[in-house]
């Protein structure tokens, strides 16, 4: 068992001393005519996370870290059990002044939630459908074990991680964390870099004590009077991890490869770009194919945010290439000591072991078209930045918590604009769940007039969102100062969602709300 209380130290090791392992692929327990079905256990593990360092108990969806790769086709029916077999203590301090972690429900519990996918309600991952260990004690929301996934998504990127109310942070800090990749005949026609060449890059920060262990902070850094553990408004490692190793290098040929980058840090934003200065290109967002491929030389993701990018390792045979994060953290004002440079090296053999013959091709996928003529319904939701009474910081969404009435109730079928107002200091990444959005715009506004008045005053004209944004998403960066407008249609079911900040310290700490889809 981890020591709660062990001291965190500072300790140096040796960069792209490992190599990045690349998670296995799960294999289905049954496939029948028009279904496939899995069974996932959540287990407490040891895992080497770099060779300097002894084991570090963590916990991982079938006892491995990052968990297993799930790969579906569009429009398959998926069953997945999702079974907690951890132990009844957790691994890191709890806060039991946040909501949904009070001292009635038990420690260790989970829901996974599958980022990005269309599914029914019941197998959402709704924070409150917790359930421990052998479905002992399960929350007020729980209504089955085994969920339904009948992958109503084009091609795309998708991830699979915990979601109980309270210690989201907390669980997929200690490990619980997968790929959920949707693919489609669509995209095997284009030709991409596929098999060996196609590789998921779960990108993360964490902490480590000198015994190997976790490191998760029990108190900010001046300590709330009166409280043995406390909310940290956000946190930072001092490693990056790319699929469960600190700082790997991976072994490349001289040819195109294809890596599906997921942000899955609970607060970091990164900045990514090659160390020499190389032209990257961006196939993908969170939700699927861009229309068409975009060139780049950086991009920003933010927690939970995915881009899937060819990097075209020709003619740098014998060459070390490295990904630096620019980041600052906090973002977009942080300061440079939380920045963390350096994220992983590819390094370029002599010669390709066959001819490449991927492409990438001019065309993608055509976007569909969501008018603002079509629209029913616009809605004004302010990001707030509040102090609790304890002096905490403490994050909401238009000004509620999480247990104030349900105000966001769309009817199934309609379009609608949401106008994210951000009144805070942060960046906030906004995740919707069920549905995929596309950015309209965001545009400067004058703050304190609209904290006296409610009254928003655009100072700036609109700007559009940058063309690495411009496909499916279903998380959104939403600048201090700024309004971000989205457009989306709600849809194919009807239902309880929620939608909340990805930063999951602020996440868990109220900047999270339940929407309904209304029939």
């Amino acid at each position: 068992m981890v020591s709660r209380n062990q001291k965190q130290t500072v300790y140096n090791l040796t960069k792209y001393k490992d190599a990045l392992p690349v998670p296995p692929v799960l294999k289905h327990l049954y496939k029948g005519e028009g279904y496939t079905y899995y069974e996932v256990c959540m287990k407490e593990c040891k895992v080497s996370v770099h060779s300097e360092l002894p084991e570090t108990t963590m916990w991982g969806y079938e006892g491995i870290f990052p968990g297993p790769t799930i790969q579906v086709e569009s429009g398959e029916r998926v069953y997945i059990k999702w079974k907690n077999q951890l132990p009844p203590v957790h691994l890191l301090p709890i806060d039991f002044t946040v909501h949904g972690a009070h001292r009635d429900v038990p420690e260790v519990r989970t829901v996974v939630h599958v980022h990005g996918a269309v599914v029914e309600p019941e197998s959402d991952g709704y924070p409150d459908a917790w359930f421990t260990n052998g479905y002992q004690q399960v929350g007020e929301k729980f209504v089955k074990q085994v969920y339904q996934y009948d992958n109503y998504m084009n091609a795309c990127t998708l991830w699979y991680h915990d979601h109980a109310l309270g210690i989201t942070r907390l669980n997929i800090y200690a490990g619980l964390a997968g790929f959920f990749l949707v693919r489609s005949k669509r995209e095997q026609s284009l030709n991409l870099p596929a098999g060996e060449y196609d590789i998921p890059l779960l990108i993360q920060d964490r902490t480590f004590n000198q015994d190997g262990s976790l490191y998760y902070p029990k108190q900010p850094e001046e300590p709330v009077p009166g409280l043995v553990t406390s909310i940290v408004p956000e946190f930072f490692g001092e490693t990056i991890l790319v699929n469960g190793k600190v700082w790997p290098y991976l072994e490349v040929e001289p040819r195109k490869y294809r890596f599906r980058m997921l942000n899955g840090s609970n607060s970091r934003f990164y900045k990514l770009k090659l160390d020499r200065n190389q032209l990257m290109f961006q196939i993908s967002t969170d939700r699927g194919l861009l229309p068409q491929p975009i060139g780049i030389k950086e991009i920003i993701l933010a927690p939970a945010e995915r881009a899937d990018i060819i990097i075209d390792f020709s003619n740098l045979e014998g060459r070390k290439v490295s990904l630096i994060n620019e980041a600052p953290a906090p973002f977009p004002s942080g300061e440079a000591k939380n920045e963390v440079r350096d994220v992983m090296q590819f390094r370029v053999i002599s010669k390709a072991m066959y001819i490449d013959t991927s492409s990438i091709p001019s065309e993608l996928e055509q976007l569909p078209v969501l008018s603002e003529k079509s629209v029913v319904r616009k809605r004004f939701l302010t990001l707030d930045h509040l102090m609790d009474k304890y002096a905490r910081e403490l994050m909401l969404l238009d000004n509620k918590g999480w247990d104030a009435p349900i105000s966001e109730n769309p009817r199934l079928g309609t379009t609608e604009i949401w106008y994210l107002i951000n009144l805070t200091p942060d960046t906030h990444p906004i995740h919707i769940h069920l549905i995929d959005f596309q950015i309209l715009d965001r545009r400067e506004f004058n703050v304190e007039k609209y904290n006296n008045e409610k009254v928003i005053e655009y100072l700036g004209p609109s700007i559009l969102p940058e063309p690495q944004e411009r496909g499916r998403k279903d998380t959104v960066r939403a600048n201090p100062n700024e309004v971000t407008r989205l457009i989306m249609q709600f849809g194919p079911y009807s239902g309880l969602y929620v939608w909340h900040c990805h930063m999951l310290e602020h996440e868990d700490y109220e900047m999270m709300r339940p929407y309904i889809v209304i029939r």
